[in-house]
Parts: structure tokens; sequence; C-alpha cells
């Protein structure tokens, strides 16, 4: 998670990774204030439960690792066509894109990671963002054969150094919910020359989504949710709106985006009494780090207006952690499924 493309220098990305505009804003923030973090969640609240790290943070690669066939051309979202002749040697520059080719059975063949890709089998490669900023040197000591990227990543000088040292960059649309899922995946696959390997996945995907989704209780009181994007050591609050790159994944959850539905039009917005009055939130979404940051639930009614929410006298909390939140890729069935273990309980 996390997700979307706003990009500026102070505040680069929440969730590029993060998705969309938060892909976007998470880019922003993520970069002052790290945005590292693993696959699993955890729920505060009186009508919430904690739900298991899915996976022990680890991707599910599929079964039988594919072998790629290249040379491919393909179109990159920046409008370029990318010629990658061979797939030794990739560099995905966001957690998700790592996922992607980690689970399409290629993560032997990465050899670096962005800040962002949090999950163990990542763990041990080198990193080659600063902050949330591309290292060209870095990219180019590794003699990637392809990199990987958002169109949050950056900056742009450091793109166009890698380009003119001739490695094929692929850029991905960026993700902005769950309908981006297969796509991102194929978008991948394809670049590796293994799009037999990015159908199976993408089919596995949907599979796994709509298994949760089935599993959602008819019961349920559709709850309001209102996703909050808080970094407490930059003093960053905002409440997602229309384009925060949620509202997806709560309508998928049974869920109505509080912030988007009250009107909210922009990704983000600084939070405010009256926004939060006009959102009415009966439960409240935030990133793993974000909820730390603030000092948790405690300290999280204490910014202005969420204690007057009916999430926060109920003190109703959906916390999952940064890096999968909005990624939109091979794990959103667990982030689902969380997110629904979490705002319905017991009541499923």
């Amino acid at each position: 998670m996390a997700a979307r493309g706003l990009r500026t220098r102070a505040a680069r990305r929440p969730y590029a990774r993060l998705a969309g505009a938060l892909l976007s804003a998470l880019a922003l923030t993520l970069a002052a204030t790290g945005c590292a973090g693993s696959a699993g969640s955890t729920a505060a609240g009186k009508r919430t439960k904690t739900s298991a790290t899915p996976s022990a943070n680890r991707v599910e690669p599929l079964s039988a690792a594919p072998d790629p066939r290249l040379p491919v051309t393909v179109h990159s979202f920046d409008g370029k066509r990318v010629t990658v002749r061979a797939a030794d040697r990739i560099v995905p520059l966001s957690g998700s894109l790592s996922e992607i080719a980690f689970t399409l059975g290629l993560g032997d063949r990465v050899v670096a990671r962005d800040i962002t890709a949090t999950f163990a089998q990542a763990g041990k490669l080198p990193v080659v963002t600063r902050g949330h900023d591309v290292s060209a040197e870095s990219v180019l000591s590794l003699k990637p054969d392809l990199v990987l990227a958002e169109t949050t990543t950056g900056p742009d000088e450091a793109m166009e150094q890698i380009r003119d040292a001739g490695v094929p960059v692929l850029v991905v649309a960026p993700a902005k919910g769950l309908d981006d899922v297969g796509p991102r995946i194929e978008a991948v696959a394809d670049a590796l020359g293994v799009p037999a390997a990015g159908k199976r996945l993408t089919e596995r995907s949907q599979r796994r989504i709509a298994a949760v989704r089935k599993g959602i209780p008819a019961h349920a009181d559709h709850p309001r949710v209102a996703f909050l994007y808080l970094r407490g050591s930059a003093s960053v609050y905002l409440i997602g709106g229309k384009d925060s790159g949620a509202t997806s994944l709560l309508e998928a959850a049974g869920a109505i985006d509080a912030g988007a539905e009250s009107g909210l039009k922009k990704d983000f917005s600084t939070i405010t009494t009256e926004a939060l009055a006009q959102a009415a939130p009966d439960a409240i979404l935030v990133m793993t780090k974000g909820l730390e940051s603030v000092g948790g639930i405690d300290g999280l009614v204490r910014i202005p207006g969420v204690a007057q929410t009916p999430a926060g006298m109920e003190r109703r909390v959906v916390s999952i952690e940064d890096g999968v939140l909005l990624n939109y890729g091979p794990r959103t069935d667990q982030v689902l499924k969380s997110l629904v273990e979490q705002l319905y309980g017991d009541a499923r």
C-alpha cells in the first residue's frame, strides 16, 4: 500500500506505493518519515479483532517458476515502446512491482529493491533509493537488464540517467483500485517475457479476492469508513477523498468511503473538525506506521475532531501495514480479508 502520482520533494509519496493519489500521497510523506511495513495488520477497538500477519509477511510465488521468452517489445505507460532483451537482472523501483516480480516466480532474478519492498524474500536485497528518491548510480552499478517503475518514481533526472545508459525502463500504470490488479500484473509479466504466468497470477488473485468478498456477512452494516493518512513525526494529518486510492478497497469490503461520500473530491485534504463531522465515520482506516506515529489509538483520538466521530467514540480503528495497503497486487486479497475481519469481527 501504498497509491497516484503526487510527487513533491517535501512529501514524496504515499503509496504510489502506495497507489494513485495515495500512491503519490503516500509517496509524498513516506519519504520523509519512512514507510517500512509488513503485510500484516492489527486491529483495535470494541468492534474489531486482530488478524494474523498474512503469510508472515511473505509473498507466495506461483508453483512453477516460468522461463522468460525474450526479446519482447511492450508499451510503457509513459508512452514509450520498450524492448526487453534479457531478464536476468531486474530492478523494481516500488514494493508493489517487487511483489509482482517475486510472485510471478522470478524473485531470483531481482537484484535490488526500493525501500517500500518490505516482504521477507526481498529483505536482503540492496536498497537503491534514498528516502523515495532513486539513486541512478546505485541502480546502474547493478547492471540491470530491466528497471520497473511507477509513475511516481523519480527524480526525473535519475530516471533519464538510467535510460541514457541504455537500460530499458518500463513505467507501469498507477494502481487506483481492484480493477488495476490484473492489468498491473500482466504488464510486468509481459515485459518479463512470461505472459502465461501473468494470466495465471491474475486469475489466482481475482479468484482469491472474489472468495473474500463472498465471505462478507449478508447482514453487514455497511459502515462508513474514513481513510486517514497520518505521519505524526512530520505533522501530516490527512483525510482521504475520492482519489485517495482507498475507495475501491472499502467498497469491496462492503463499506462506504466516508471521505469521498461526504464530498471530498481531492485525493487528500487536511483533517479538520468540520471535515470529520461531515464524514461521520463509523470506523477509521489507517496505516500501521501512521497509527504508531501519533501514539496509537490514544493519540489518534486526540487529533481534533476524531473523538467526536462515531469511530472515535467507539475506538473502532482498522490498521493495515503501510507496505501493502494500497498496492493492488498479488496480496490484495490478504489486505481485503484483514479489512473485512477487522470491520465485522465476530459478526462474521
